[in-house]
Order: C-alpha cells, then sequence, then structure tokens
C-alpha cells in the first residue's frame, strides 16, 4: 500500500504494518512495546492547518485487507476507482468509523485541511494506492524550513467557524437547512426571499436581507469561508448561479460552518417567541 500527498514523500506499507497520520501523530506510537512501536509508524502531514487534529487516521495492512480508521475531531470524504459495476463509490468517514479500502486507487479529503495563508485554507488530499508491494516504510521528517512546521505540537484548534448569531451565520443556516435535516434531495437552493423569510422567522429581525444582493453578499462570504480562495466557485466564474449556490449550501453543511445544534437553537428560541405568557 502507497500514500502520497503534496509535498509528502511517498510512503510504502507492507503486510502486518500500520502508520499513522495527521497534523502531529507521533504522540500516538505505543512505546511500552518495542516489538509493536516497530510495525507502527507515524507522519506529519504538511501544511496542516491547526483546527486539523493530531491524529487524522490510522491505516492497517493486513494480508488481504487495507482498514482505514477515522480518528479526526472533522470528517472526511473517501473516493475510490476500481473495477466492478458501477465503479466508483464515495463515503464520508466520522471520528471512530472504519473503512475497508478498495484495491486500486483511494483518495482521501479533509476540506479545509490544508493552512495556505494566515487565514486561508485549501482541502488536503491524501491518495491511498492499495496493491501488492514490497514491504518497505520511508518516513521522512517535515521539512526544516517548512512556515507551519511549529504548529505540529500545539493543541487542536476550533475550526474556523462564522461569528455565531451574525447575518452571514443565519443566511448559512437558511442555505444549508436542506442537508442539517436531512432533506438534500430538494430540487433547487433556496431563492434570496426564502432565506430572508426564514432569517425572519428564526429571528425576528433580517438585517436587510430583504434586498436581495445583501443576500448574495453574505453568500460570497459563506462560499470563502466553506471552499477557501482556491476552490471558491465565484473566484473561479464558472457553473450557472443555481448549482453555484447548490454546491456551496451542500459544503456550508459538509465543512460545519453551521451544524444541526445550531438549527435546533433557532427553533427552539423562534417557538419560544410564538408562546403567548402564561396568565395567572
Amino acid at each position: 500500500m502507497t500514500l502520497q500527498g503534496a509535498g509528502l514523500p511517498a510512503v510504502i506499507l507492507g503486510s502486518g504494518e500500520t502508520l499513522l497520520f495527521g497534523r502531529s501523530p507521533h504522540h500516538a506510537v505505543p512505546d511500552d512495546d518495542p516489538s509493536d512501536a516497530l510495525r507502527v509508524t507515524a507522519i506529519a502531514l504538511p501544511r496542516c492547518a491547526p483546527h486539523v487534529s493530531r491524529l487524522l487516521g490510522e491505516l492497517v495492512v493486513g494480508d488481504e485487507i487495507a482498514r482505514l480508521r477515522w480518528h479526526g475531531s472533522g470528517e472526511t470524504q473517501v473516493s475510490s476507482l476500481f473495477d466492478a459495476p458501477g465503479g466508483a463509490r464515495r463515503v464520508t468517514l466520522a471520528e471512530g468509523m472504519a473503512l475497508l479500502l478498495d484495491e486500486g486507487e483511494n483518495q482521501l479529503v479533509v476540506m479545509r485541511g490544508r493552512q495556505t495563508g494566515p487565514t486561508t485554507y485549501d482541502d488536503l488530499s491524501i491518495t491511498v494506492d492499495v496493491a501488492t508491494s514490497v514491504p518497505v516504510l520511508a518516513d521522512r521528517p517535515r521539512p526544516p524550513d517548512d512556515p507551519y512546521a511549529d504548529l505540529d505540537a500545539t493543541a487542536t484548534a476550533p475550526a474556523p467557524r462564522l461569528p455565531p448569531l451574525s447575518r452571514e451565520w443565519y443566511v448559512a443556516l437558511a442555505l444549508a437547512e436542506p442537508w442539517l435535516t436531512g432533506t438534500d434531495d430538494y430540487p433547487r437552493p433556496p431563492s434570496n426571499r426564502e432565506i430572508y423569510e426564514r432569517v425572519l422567522g428564526w429571528h425576528g429581525y433580517a438585517w436587510n436581507l430583504e434586498r436581495a444582493q445583501r443576500v448574495d453578499d453574505a453568500i460570497r462570504t459563506i462560499s470563502g469561508l466553506a471552499f477557501g480562495p482556491k476552490e471558491d466557485p465565484f473566484n473561479a466564474g464558472r457553473g450557472r448561479a443555481q448549482n453555484v449556490r447548490f454546491a456551496i449550501g451542500r459544503r456550508t453543511a459538509e465543512v460545519r460552518l453551521v451544524t444541526v445544534d445550531d438549527l435546533e437553537t433557532v427553533e427552539r428560541a423562534a417557538s419560544a417567541r410564538k408562546v403567548p405568557p402564561v396568565v395567572s
């Protein structure tokens, strides 16, 4: 099995070996049993963002299987191509979940996991190629001139999010609501008017979102934070407006700019405002 990534030397694993990877996974290597420690190796991924977990994943290679166990606090998407009916699959792993990798190329994507600037992030992609190979493990340290090397041993920081209860936060909730509620087969993304009405119903005040341009401005801000500058569909200038909005809504939910708990909180607050006071 071979693991590769941007700025990362190829790492080859043989049967009976385990690889730990993440922002700074070396603390998870067992040190109480030397025989185990020899078969477990850790490698730090270059330029991980500070909100990426120190230990992201654990790759275990057996005689006939390769298993990935996810330890990161955020989800990762795993895509694979293989010789089978349909020929592809895409799954999302959350903390504690495990997956048997397909033979061939498997791609892991940690959304907003790669730091490109002080406050900008791109997706972190890792490729795992499962095939018969010579069991040699190449584990090289991070290059000394890496400007993000000092982030390795620090505690995992909170992931970048929108300011809670801000205008953009409410717009993100309305935009991502189909995915947060499990109704992502909704045939189209919400319109500007629908977003305005949802925010007004939750908050009782909708800033100036009755103006369509203000909704668009908020969505542009959300997109930049959700995708990062490299993949931001507004910067790319590609696709129909409705397709772009659909992608932003889905991505907003995937990277947890807003969550199901956030949605439940505003729904409770809106219900509480509608309940008349009890007269004794």
